[in-house]
């Protein structure tokens, strides 16, 4: 169960971390679309765990470790964002957000039977 504290940076962190990436996923991902489907901050705000779809793309796994080499600048842009908000900026860590891919999956399935 998340603190009030928690939820607040939670979406201020989700409202921010879509700007960065939507200004970044040129570099990033020529071509395709870094989406921030959900942020979870740790309770002591410390490390905060970005989930990302990605979309067009047939290697997620090396886009998503394009993402996570570059997490360090991005999180200085994060801190140039919400340095007023919070005294300190948590570690970025990305995850990759399947749910679509998998609610697809079953969509396709329902639609053949």
């Amino acid at each position: 169960m998340d603190s009030l504290r928690q939820n607040k940076v939670n979406s201020l962190l989700l409202k921010e971390m879509a700007a960065i990436l939507q200004t970044e996923s040129h570099r990033l991902l020529p071509g395709g679309l870094i989406t921030v489907t959900g942020v979870r901050v740790s309770p002591d705000l410390g490390v905060a765990r970005v989930y990302v779809s990605l979309f067009p793309v047939k290697d997620k796994a090396a886009a998503l470790e394009r993402v996570r080499e570059d997490a360090h600048h991005m999180r200085g842009m994060l801190g140039r964002r919400v340095g007023k908000h919070m005294r300190v900026i948590p570690e970025i860590l990305f995850y990759l957000d399947d749910s679509l891919d998998k609610a697809e999956e079953i969509d396709k399935l329902l639609k053949g039977s």
